[in-house]
């Protein structure tokens, strides 16, 4: 008998609610673990354009392109972050976000 893994699990319950934004934000993890960069960034861009966005979709983003040397991306990604993360009056993920950005610099 085949374990079903984290991703498997995750998977299923996102086929029942597709909307989920934690769900969709712990795939998008899962998948970066996995080194599925490209699929984990398309979860996180589809989380920074849900109304609301989810701001914690900004850093993990940021700091995989950041990982993958994508710097001018992670930088921009870091600023919209930073502002929606003020829009959302979340100081503690601003704050988190600045100090990545400034290690960028």
């Amino acid at each position: 008998m085949t374990a079903v893994t984290r991703k498997q699990k995750l998977e299923s319950m996102l086929a029942a609610a597709p909307d989920d934004q934690m769900l969709r934000y712990m795939l998008a993890m899962e998948l970066d673990k996995e080194s599925d960069h490209e699929h984990s960034l398309e979860l996180f861009r589809s989380l920074m354009h849900d109304a609301p966005p989810y701001v914690p979709a900004f850093l993990m983003a940021g700091q995989m392109l950041a990982r993958l040397e994508r710097i001018e991306d992670a930088r921009t990604t870091y600023q919209a972050g930073i502002a929606e993360a003020k829009i959302q009056n979340n100081d503690h993920a601003a704050g988190e976000m600045s100090g990545f950005l400034q290690e960028l610099e």
